[in-house]
């Protein structure tokens, strides 16, 4: 388990700005390894992690994008059934609330990654 930054991005929910946003990044070799999208109604939240997100951020709040950087955990995890149950279920006993996650496995890969979202997690005291 680690934690990475995750870039909030919030847009207009219109056709192409999705396009701009992430051609900015590509055309200056930002990587995106994680995205998904929530349509809020008028708006879109844009979560992504980014192999720059830094560089991300100043390039997108150039062009006028609101942007919000925020620590998320990123864990690998067997891509098998019940394991995003157990994880939840792990949490829920531990009173940790998933604010939001996503989690990303093809049908061919036998591990996937999860990103949960804020980080950290609390820390427990050791067992005496």
């Amino acid at each position: 388990m680690r934690t990475a930054k995750q870039l909030s991005i919030f847009l207009e929910n219109r056709p192409g700005l999705l396009a701009h946003a992430t051609n900015i990044l590509g055309e200056n070799k930002v990587s995106i390894t994680a995205m998904s999208i929530h349509d809020m109604v008028d708006l879109a939240v844009v979560r992504m992690i980014c192999d720059n997100p830094t560089k991300a951020t100043l390039l997108l709040e150039h062009e006028e994008f609101y942007v919000i950087e925020l620590d998320v955990i990123v864990m690998e995890i067997p891509n098998v059934p019940g394991t995003i149950a157990s994880i939840a279920r792990k949490l829920a006993l531990a009173d940790i609330n998933i604010d939001y996650a996503y989690f990303t496995a093809m049908d061919h890969q036998d591990r996937g990654e999860g990103h949960r979202g804020p980080a950290p997690l609390p820390r427990r005291s050791s067992p005496r």
